[in-house]
């Protein structure tokens, strides 16, 4: 059976950044069993998911983001807390945080918008910003946020936004397939 080639657009993140959450990472994995935890060139943040796509949606969605994204300057982000989705004492999802940008959210919007005139069907809970770290929580006693250490806040620079495709069988699972780098 042929498997469907699945799309999202995203803010990469810095190579310290990265660095800096696999170190976060590799400590919290002694504490906190979770089924699978993020490969390091796979962390992230989602503008928008697109699921599967034929060409010409991509290309339209493409050419559409790149002029939008012309003028377009880098963000400054801060990353500094942790959170989850789903059951608070078995989470599907744990992540880190950003502190709330307001360039970030006029980024997610341009980057929806084009996605959306393209023909794409998406997401339409609230944009909320994070990098996924690990899934499935698979510990014998409930997950516990007190338990947590806080985050050491880390400020960065995001300056490109990336076309991904996912390949679930692969390490690490996204390929760049186009880029947008920001002024």
């Amino acid at each position: 059976m042929e498997r469907k080639q699945h799309f999202f657009y995203a803010l990469k993140l810095p190579k310290e950044v990265k660095t800096y959450l696999e170190h976060t990472c590799e400590k919290l994995q002694q504490e906190f069993p979770f089924s699978s935890w993020v490969h390091r060139e796979d962390y992230h943040i989602t503008l928008a998911f697109l699921g599967s796509a034929n060409l010409k949606q991509l290309a339209v969605s493409i050419n559409t983001i790149e002029k939008e994204l012309a003028e377009w300057t880098s963000i400054s982000l801060k990353l500094n807390h942790f959170g989850v989705f789903g059951k608070s004492d078995s989470p599907r999802i744990f992540w880190a945080g950003l502190e709330k940008e307001e360039s970030l959210s006029l980024l997610r919007k341009k980057v929806y918008q084009a996605c959306m005139q393209a023909g794409f069907q998406l997401d339409t809970r609230d944009f909320n910003p994070h990098i996924t770290l690990a899934r499935k929580w698979k510990g014998e006693q409930p997950f516990s946020m007190e338990s947590l250490t806080r985050i050491e806040p880390i400020s960065f620079i995001a300056n490109e936004v990336v076309l991904y495709e996912t390949h679930v069988q692969k390490l690490p699972k996204y390929e760049v397939k186009n880029s947008f780098f920001l002024k």
